[in-house]
């Protein structure tokens, strides 16, 4: 058998590099069953959690189909909050990255002005939410007569958020007939209508019953009363020393409360939520990523898409209002195989709650003891939160080894073009227009990624061969 199992869908060699280096060997079933669809032009409707690879589903066959030598974009992908266009945007550049895709996102929240003139460049694939994508395609900024592919993800959550009308407007906005992509976690009423309207012979995915729980996570209740379950909830932090944690409340004002009295014990964690400032929550989550922090506390909405590896534990501090809820918070835990724990406080006024989500997944929740730890627990817990551990290795760091991102002086400003860097590298000995990767062209700094290992060579002689007539401050810069 080929060891790259991704092999059998006849992508590029090329293609398959970048998936090696990323460490992709075996498609996930939602990939092994979507991928293969979708290259073949098909419209899906594919109901997946999050957690179960579906990012890599539409990515990679997105990549591979893309043609590099059209300048307007070619594929659409609609994402409902921020933190989740941030994420599929860096996922999709990876697989892109030795294609030499250009993938920008567009949100809310951030100029637009430079959105603009980001989008004037060449770009092939653009990730948004609705909200800004249709802002950007009323100004004409976003030209949407060469999209062949749209990728409506999260579709429960993003018409439940109320973008209904934006989403049509945008699948209306798309000249021709589109190949659509839909992923849900769950298929309800108004997904069902999109779907009727714009997807009648679409494929139809189904991976897992909404009520399945990973076979790899494991329960446990700890009961409480509502004034001890800060002293519960430390207690089991204690026992359990999680690698890494998701805490969850139930409004915005808990996880705040929360926030300051963790920081207050000393542990590593952050908080994530519809009112912190939206650069403080991409740096927050960046930070449970990298593991500069072990815990992050969150609300469903914030954290509700966005999707971290290997999380060892996941606590309900208040339990959910809904079942289905309980499902996917747990299901953050335990994935691909590993291993995970589920934990809930149960206060007695959410008991009710707790046996409709134990009728929903059709098991009993354990209820565990949780006792008092003593004073030399404490203080190893604490002083293992002082002491800093080695930042995670994060995707893409094989990929990044044999790319070279390099920063050279002069941009718009100073009418640099895309021809200009290509020709200047291009005359060093050694290098061909295949070694060059994504060019990024700003106001006063052009960026552009020198690959196959070749980054010294052409950084090197760049110190003194001319680009546009002049010697260029040329830098090494971060990936």
């Amino acid at each position: 058998m080929n060891p790259n199992q991704f092999a059998s869908y006849g992508l590029t060699e090329e293609l398959l590099e970048t998936l090696r280096l990323l460490k992709y060997h075996t498609p996930t079933p939602i990939q092994d069953r979507v991928i293969p669809l979708a290259l073949a032009g098909k419209d899906v409707i594919a109901k997946s959690q999050t957690g179960t690879g579906k990012t890599a589903a539409f990515a990679i066959p997105i990549c591979q189909m893309v043609s590099w030598e059209e300048n307007l974009p070619q594929a659409l992908v609609l994402e409902p909050t921020r933190e989740l266009a941030v994420q599929v945007r860096e996922e999709l550049f990876h697989v892109g990255r030795k294609r030499r895709l250009k993938v920008p996102a567009v949100f809310g929240g951030f100029p637009i002005d430079k959105q603009i003139l980001t989008l004037k460049q060449k770009s092939h694939i653009v990730v948004g939410t609705p909200g800004r994508v249709m802002d950007h395609i009323r100004r004409e900024s976003l030209r949407t007569e060469k999209i062949r592919c749209l990728v409506i993800d999260e579709a429960d959550l993003m018409l439940d958020m109320g973008f209904m009308e934006d989403v049509k407007m945008i699948m209306d906005s798309i000249p021709g007939k589109p190949q659509i992509l839909l992923f849900s976690a769950t298929i309800g009423d108004r997904v069902k209508l999109l779907a009727d309207a714009y997807l009648p012979d679409a494929v139809f995915v189904e991976m897992e019953s909404e009520t399945e729980t990973a076979q790899g996570i494991q329960q446990a209740v700890y009961n409480t009363g509502a004034e001890d379950k800060y002293r519960t909830l430390f207690r089991v932090l204690v026992r359990e020393r999680p690698s890494d944690c998701m805490i969850f409340c139930g409004t915005r004002e808990m996880v705040n409360v929360l926030y300051r009295k963790l920081s207050k014990d000393g542990l590593r964690c952050g908080m994530i939520h519809g009112e912190v400032d939206q650069g403080e929550r991409l740096k927050t989550i960046e930070a449970f990523r990298d593991g500069r922090i072990h815990y992050l506390i969150a609300t469903d909405v914030a954290a509700r898409g966005v999707d971290f590896d290997n999380i060892s534990h996941v606590v309900n501090y208040d339990f959910p209002t809904n079942k289905e809820t309980f499902v996917h918070r747990s299901g953050r835990t335990g994935r691909n195989g590993r291993t995970g724990k589920a934990i809930s406080l149960v206060t007695e006024e959410e008991e009710r709650l707790k046996q409709t989500v134990e009728a929903y997944i059709g098991e009993m929740l354990p209820v565990m003891e949780c006792l008092e730890p003593d004073e030399a627990e404490i203080r190893a817990f604490k002083n293992s939160q002082r002491n800093q551990t080695p930042l995670k290795v994060r995707k893409g760091a094989l990929l990044n080894r044999s790319i070279m991102r390099l920063s050279i002086g002069g941009g718009r400003k100073s009418k640099m073009r895309t021809v200009d860097i290509v020709g200047a590298i291009c005359n060093v000995e050694g290098i061909i227009s295949d070694d060059i990767g994504i060019i990024d062209i700003r106001d006063s700094l052009t960026y552009v990624e020198i690959l196959n290992g070749k980054g010294d060579l052409v950084l090197e002689a760049l110190q003194s061969k001319p680009i546009k007539g002049k010697v260029r401050k040329v830098r090494k810069t971060k990936t």
